[in-house]
Order: structure tokens, then C-alpha cells, then sequence
């Protein structure tokens, strides 16, 4: 709201005071948080609530602020328990156990981009970040191709997708053990390529950081790469791309 239309709310008593002093800072104070309402001005979308390390109550406040303002919520890395009381609270609210996400439609209907995002994983243990990803480009109105089970132990499986695959404008790679997935499927489309590396592998995969540093050191160009397990971040930044 800019601040000719804020004091003229103030005026004709549709905001009080305090609300209108939490719009001019940018965030609302609640005490545990602050959240930042300028965001989807300011980026375009609003702001995502990261699920791990808060309790219910905490995510309700931050969840209820948002929901003042008509904003579409995002809550990541969500355990059963917790989701379970969110959904009691918010019957409309809708919750992957799998990818750990809890979405909330509230605002208006976000308009189309231009193509669809293809999510690519290398192996079933790898899906649930698979769909982080999918479930968060979907949430800012993507169309998702989904293409799981396709590392490159057995490269006639991702072969055989490569046409949807490469019907897309973004593609998202998710990938554990060496994390060697991206840079053949950067070698095979021209679409930008975000790679995602898993924590799904044995001892030397070290938690992920064998798939980030082949992922970082691929010799394909137009590949990016996100944090360990952060299919939220692919999703996102599939989802700006996409909007170009």
C-alpha cells in the first residue's frame, strides 16, 4: 500500500495505527518473528515460512499474519505431527507428508508462465526432495512434468523421457550418490538446468557433498546448483525462470 492510500485508510478508520505503522517498517512484529509483509511487493511473492525448529503456535502466528493480507502460504519441512494440527486449524490448507509441505491458497489466481518445469530424479530414495521441488514450482501455478527413477545407472530410462523433458523450459535435476544426472541431462536439452544434490547415499557420499561437488564441477554448461536438499530452492527458482 503506498503511503497516500495508508494514511487515507487511517483517516477513514478502515486501518488502525499500529496496523499502519507495520506498513510503513515493512514487517509486522509478533514477538517470536518478524514478518516481512512488503515481501511479495517487493519480490513478488510473499514470504515462505520454513517449518523445521518452530513450534505449532509460532507457525499459526506467522501463518495468520499472512493470512490477513491474502497471501498465498508456503510452509516447508513439515513433520506429520505439526501438519496435523495445521490442517485442524486451516481445513483448506493441503499437506504432502512425502515432500514435508504444507500449501494454503488464500490469494487470487496467479497467471500462467510461459512453459512447464520438468522435474528429474535419479532414483526413488531421491523423490521426496523430487517433490519438494514439483510441489513448490506447482504452488506458483507451473505446470510440472515429473520424470523420477531416471539416473544414470540405467540411461535408457531417462532416454526414454527425453522428449517431455526437453519440451520444457526449466529443468530441475535431483540426484544422490555421485550426482552425475545433471550434467548428462545439461548435455541433452537447452533449457537451464538447476541441479539439486541429495543427502541419499552411502559413507563417502559424506551427506550430499559428493553430489554438490560434481554438480558444481559439471562440465555442462547452463547449470545451476542449490543447496544440499533444498528442493524448495529449485522449485522457486524454477518458477522465476520460468516467468521470464
Amino acid at each position: 500500500m503506498d503511503t497516500k492510500a495508508l494514511l487515507q485508510a487511517v483517516q477513514s478508520g478502515k486501518i488502525d495505527i499500529e496496523t499502519a505503522l507495520a506498513e510503513l517498517k515493512g514487517y509486522q512484529d509478533i514477538g517470536h518473528s518478524r514478518v516481512d509483509i512488503a515481501r511479495a511487493e517487493r519480490n513478488g511473492s510473499a514470504e515462505v515460512i520454513y517449518g523445521a525448529g518452530k513450534t505449532c503456535g509460532q507457525i499459526f502466528d506467522i501463518m495468520q499474519v499472512l493470512a490477513d493480507r491474502s497471501n498465498d502460504i508456503l510452509v516447508t519441512r513439515v513433520d506429520f505431527s505439526i501438519a496435523e494440527s495445521i490442517l485442524a486449524k486451516y481445513p483448506e490448507a493441503e499437506y504432502s507428508e512425502q515432500a514435508r509441505l504444507v500449501t494454503l491458497k488464500n490469494g487470487p489466481e496467479i497467471s500462467p508462465p510461459k512453459g512447464s518445469i520438468a522435474i528429474v530424479c535419479a532414483g526413488t530414495s531421491d523423490i521426496p526432495i523430487a517433490e519438494e521441488a514439483a510441489l513448490t514450482a506447482e504452488f506458483y501455478g507451473n505446470p510440472v512434468e515429473r520424470v523420477y527413477d531416471a539416473g544414470v545407472a540405467g540411461l535408457h530410462r531417462l532416454l526414454g523421457s527425453l522428449d517431455t523433458i526437453q519440451s520444457c523450459r526449466v529443468v530441475v535435476c535431483v540426484a544422490g550418490m555421485e550426482g552425475a544426472l545433471p550434467s548428462v541431462v545439461g548435455g541433452l536439452v537447452k533449457a537451464p538446468v538447476i541441479a539439486v544434490p541429495t543427502s541419499v547415499g552411502y559413507g563417502a557420499n559424506f551427506g550430499g557433498i559428493s553430489a554438490l561437488l560434481t554438480m558444481i564441477n559439471s562440465c555442462a554448461s547452463g547449470i545451476s546448483v542449490v543447496n544440499i536438499d533444498n528442493g524448495f530452492g529449485a522449485g522457486f527458482l524454477a518458477n522465476r525462470i520460468n516467468r521470464l
